[in-house]
């Protein structure tokens, strides 16, 4: 993510990559504001992202923005190593703590595009983090994407459609990723409710990396 600070825009939303200070405001009253670890609405999209992963196990996976790590805990027993990033050290914190259980999962503080862990993954998930990102930064994270993936690898994007602040709505994100993402993975799967999509791409074997 940029270090500007995010600025509103005439119609209320922000014009900028939202920053780690955004982030760190909203950890710093409440260790989970967005409920992730009680609302029905989480425990829900959880179950439906988890329901159309392609394959039963993944060899390495990433988890974009794994926040205190609920969703992060749930995806362990389905890969042989995964890594979370998040922006935030305490958030980091609580999902080491959540996943003491996986001793698959390792945990890094990164504000993406701008950093982003070694190494290759099949499986890639970016759930409610793509409409953070002003379009520039979304270019950026599909190259970051892109240079991750193993051949056949699978992307998962899961984002609330409703009203926000932020610099691309639900739609928006997920379009704008799979339309950069066309020269290398196709989608194969959508799904869309009345509060969130999720989109699954998977990556072409000879375009991947």
């Amino acid at each position: 993510m940029t270090s500007d600070r995010p600025s509103d825009a005439p119609t209320g939303r922000r014009t900028k990559t939202l920053d780690q200070d955004y982030f760190k405001g909203m950890y710093a009253t409440e260790a989970d504001p967005w409920h992730f670890a009680t609302s029905p609405y989480e425990r829900d999209k959880y179950a439906a992202t988890l329901a159309a992963l392609p394959r039963a196990h993944y060899a390495s996976a990433l988890d974009v923005g794994c926040s205190i790590g609920v969703f992060t805990h749930q995806l362990c027993r389905r890969c042989d190593a995964l890594i979370g990033l998040d922006v935030v050290p305490s958030v980091l914190d609580a999902a080491r703590a959540r996943c003491a259980d996986c001793p698959n999962a390792r945990f890094m503080l990164a504000a993406v595009p701008d950093a982003w862990p070694d190494g290759r993954f099949d499986l890639i998930v970016i759930s409610e983090v793509a409409y953070y990102l002003d379009r520039a930064d979304l270019t950026r994270l599909v190259a970051r994407v892109r240079g991750a993936l193993l051949p056949e690898a699978d992307i998962v994007l899961v984002h609330w459609l409703g009203v926000t602040h932020y610099p691309l709505s639900g739609d928006e994100a997920a379009e704008g990723f799979i339309a950069g993402a066309r020269a290398f993975a196709t989608v194969v799967k959508q799904s869309r409710t009345a509060e969130y999509r999720l989109d699954v791409l998977h990556a072409r074997k000879s375009d991947a990396g």
